[in-house]
């Protein structure tokens, strides 16, 4: 590695999650609106596409069995099943653009978080809690922030301002010289 690349920030993955029904996907374009820089993965469905929607651009559509490949392959960051069909977020864009320098928003359901907690350990929850939502203690536990969901633009310009500091601070020698690589 060189001293260029110990002096440039790595960009975060922020997950953005919720109960359902808490708003993610209204907060989430209008942080877009206002942040051009940050990326929000486009996830994989087994299911069929929706007239209105294009392939690689609203989803990424796969059949079961090309799915099953990326499940195999580790090539997912998290998956899960809706109804009769999966759906997941593959895990190459998402590292591309954060060692691109792009901040990553991602937003997921409680479990998915999680499971993007477990697997990406520098991803920095934030829990979008809709008025009188309270977590359980295990869930407000995994979460760094919380952004209270009263009205979507203010919503916003608090993702927008964590956003804003979703760069991670540039590695640093431990004082004895050595350091330990990360992964």
């Amino acid at each position: 590695m060189s001293t260029d690349d110990e002096a440039r920030s790595a960009a975060r993955l922020t997950v953005l999650s919720g109960p359902s029904g808490a708003g993610r996907s209204s907060v989430v374009e209008a942080v877009r609106a206002r942040l051009a820089s940050v990326w929000v993965p486009v996830v994989a469905t087994t299911r069929p596409p929706r007239p209105d929607e294009r392939d690689g651009v609203d989803r990424v559509f796969l059949d079961p069995a090309g799915f099953d490949r990326l499940i195999a392959a580790g090539e997912l960051l998290e998956w899960c099943r809706i109804g009769p069909y999966r759906r997941g977020v593959p895990r190459a864009p998402v590292r591309a653009r954060l060692a691109g320098g792009s901040p990553v928003l991602l937003p997921l359901d409680l479990a998915g978080a999680l499971t993007v907690r477990a697997v990406e350990p520098d991803a920095r929850l934030v829990l979008l809690a809709p008025p009188a939502y309270r977590a359980d203690p295990e869930v407000a536990a995994a979460f760094a922030h919380a952004v209270a969901h009263d009205r979507t633009e203010r919503a916003a310009v608090e993702l927008v301002g964590l956003l804003g500091s979703s760069f991670l601070a540039p590695a640093r020698p431990p004082a004895g010289g050595a350091r330990d690589a990360e992964v």
